[in-house]
């Protein structure tokens, strides 16, 4: 039995990716329902016959502390993927612009900072997007995801299409998260 189950918690929240295997045992002690299954596949045992999971999700809500993702340049390259956010670059050296300079009080923060490749980054300098004739791609924000499920985005939307919508990665979230002007 190969392959893997996002779990969600009780509120729809992704808590996990596990393996088929997992999933199976919870299904068989009830704490799990699926949510979504792949059509035209099953799982037998000797006694039961089981709709083969994708998606499941648990039947009480499990707390988990909070966790805080330490702003380091590897995470901030995670969260935009390797791409830079003015040109869509992938390739090549990436480092790490501050939207607003820090010499006009821009702060290192997760809402300021973007990976950039080097002539972006260079071309935009000491100034604001706008003053360099630059649009950034997505808004920088605080990651949620990379804790808990210990993949990338673009990792968990190739497992599996009907996982997007639970981890916010359909094109309806992707428009709500276009960055047009500072607020």
């Amino acid at each position: 039995m190969e392959g893997h189950v996002l779990v969600l918690n009780q509120n729809f929240e992704p808590l996990n990716v596990c393996t088929l295997k997992r999933a199976i045992r919870l299904m068989i002690r009830n704490k799990v329902e699926i949510v979504e299954a792949i059509d035209g596949r099953s799982i037998s045992s000797i006694n039961a016959t089981f709709p083969y999971p994708s998606v499941i999700r648990l039947k009480y809500y499990v707390g988990r502390p909070k966790f805080n993702i330490a702003l380091t340049k590897k995470t901030v390259l995670m969260r935009d993927n390797h791409t830079c956010q003015y040109c869509g670059r992938k390739e090549g050296e990436m480092t790490i612009d501050h939207v607003i300079p820090r010499d006009r009080g821009g702060k290192t923060v997760w809402e300021n900072v973007v990976c950039a490749c080097k002539s972006c980054n260079i071309k935009k300098g000491n100034r604001l997007p706008e003053e360099a004739g630059m649009k950034l791609l997505s808004r920088p924000r605080k990651p949620r995801l990379l804790p808990f499920l210990g993949m990338s985005k673009t990792q968990i939307a190739l497992q599996r299409k009907e996982w997007r919508k639970y981890l916010f990665l359909d094109d309806s979230w992707k428009e709500g998260d276009k960055y047009i002007e500072r607020g």
